[in-house]
């Protein structure tokens, strides 16, 4: 978050590709859920985020596809630089936005953390 605002990327691959989610990626073997936060992040957006509180853990399955996901959603409120979009391939734009100004399509696990959010 940065002045009420929410970071959000636009996916360009599947699941939900052309939906708007919070960036992020996996973790690396022997690497904390944090540490994969703030790596994802920097390497997506060029941003540097200290990953301190855990806002949620949100799930996408996709029985059809025959996967799940499970996605720890951290607060960063500190996050240093402006977010440019470093993968191309993977993501079409970024950008912040505040909460009563959403785009429609937000990914299952954005709208989960949505809702996390609120109930703080």
């Amino acid at each position: 978050m940065r002045d009420g605002k929410l970071l959000l990327v636009q996916r360009r691959r599947e699941p939900e590709a052309g939906h708007w989610g919070l960036p992020g990626g996996k973790v690396d073997l022997f690497e904390t859920m944090a540490a994969a936060a703030e790596r994802e992040i920097f390497e997506e957006l060029g941003l540097t985020i200290r990953a301190r509180t855990l806002l949620c853990l949100t799930d996408q399955i996709d029985e059809a596809c025959g996967t799940h996901w499970v996605a720890p959603v951290y607060l960063a409120e500190d996050a240093q630089g402006e977010p440019v979009v470093r993968e191309p391939e993977a993501l079409a734009a970024c950008g912040w936005f505040a909460l009563d100004a959403l785009p429609q399509s937000l990914t299952a696990s954005t709208l989960a953390a949505l809702t996390a959010l609120q109930a703080r």
